[in-house]
């Protein structure tokens, strides 16, 4: 296995300060979640909700492949050139920019007429979702109508580094995992462990939640934040959370957050590290650790002790390098 890749060049960590881009990202959120209940309104039901989620691919975000009729189709937010790209298994494509000023409510009607052109006709729910205080259909929002390519971009290659540092650390559990996947609904890039064990009944829970956390997890991810609680920051939590799991001693600058009962380390702190993927990798562990421990998790079942191939007089500086294992001539 490769080395991981820590980004330490120049500008590889950008900064991505929540208010810088509000107004963006509220409307980006927007835009996705047009797209995730399309996939919600049409891929075949998976447990914990896994397959309404989009994955960070080498261009931006991806539904992956949607079952239509016989077919299939994609639907792909290039977040590098900065257009909203339809693919059909049967090699049509269509696209329109995202540059462009357009509300929420055009975006929502473009892309239906763009999926109608191609024979795909789809109905959903238009009220958001995880957007508190904000019911106003999306169909309906003319208010928020602001992408800057220049700050997407920013947070495109944070996902992209948070997507390596999740997969890296998703190779060292061998239990029940999730992939690691996009929440349209509070916008955020994560990978949840799952203990083996059901979780106790929620019976005041809503159906989504239910579903959710039916079984005892340690979720992980990154999250860009949330108007007055946090800035951008990577995140851990415990559901149901163990005895005392808020006071684990993780290492600053890590913290506690008792309003989300997340811990959560600051994006803007953690850029500046000598080696900001091995910190960050460093607080999944500690955090994961914590959740095991206190929950009574058989880590010894679960867990994988990280394998790394040497590769002799290896130069990573230009990126992986490709390590063939010695094989027997068929």
């Amino acid at each position: 296995m490769a080395r991981l890749d820590t980004g330490r060049a120049a500008g590889a960590w950008p900064a991505l300060r929540f208010a810088d881009w509000k107004p963006t990202l509220a409307t980006l959120h927007r835009y996705t979640q047009v797209v995730g209940k399309i996939r919600l309104a049409l891929a075949p039901p998976l447990n914990h909700w896994w397959h309404v989620t989009m994955y960070v691919c080498p261009l931006g975000l991806t539904t992956s492949a949607i079952p239509y009729g016989e077919g299939s189709f994609e639907v792909l937010f290039d977040l590098v050139h900065h257009d909203i790209v339809v693919t059909t298994s049967d090699g049509r494509r269509k696209q329109v920019p995202l540059f462009v000023r357009r509300s929420v409510a055009d975006f929502y009607s473009e892309t239906m007429a763009l999926l109608h052109a191609l024979g795909i006709d789809v109905h959903i729910w238009p009220t958001p979702v995880e957007i508190p205080k904000d019911a106003l259909p999306l169909d309906a929002d003319e208010l928020h109508a602001t992408y800057d390519p220049e700050p997407v971009g920013r947070f495109f290659r944070v996902l992209g580094h948070a997507d390596r540092i999740l997969k890296t650390f998703a190779s060292r559990f061998q239990g029940k995992q999730s992939p690691v996947h996009f929440f349209w609904g509070g916008f955020d890039l994560a990978s949840t462990r799952f203990s083996g064990r059901p979780a106790p009944p929620r019976p005041d829970a809503d159906k989504i939640t239910r579903e959710g956390y039916s079984h005892e997890v340690a979720s992980f991810g990154f999250w860009p934040g949330w108007d007055g609680v946090t800035d951008a920051a990577f995140y851990s939590y415990a559901a149901p959370e163990p005895p005392g799991f808020g006071r684990a001693p993780i290492p600053a600058p890590a913290r506690y957050e008792p309003t989300l009962k997340n811990f959560l380390l600051p994006y803007e702190q953690i850029r500046a590290n000598d080696d900001p993927a091995e910190a960050i990798l460093g607080f999944y562990e500690a955090v994961y650790e914590a959740a095991a421990t206190l929950g009574g998790w058989d880590r010894a079942a679960l867990e994988l002790k990280p394998v790394v191939v040497a590769v002799p007089d290896a130069d990573f500086s230009k990126g992986a390098q490709e390590h063939r294992p010695e094989q027997p001539s068929p």
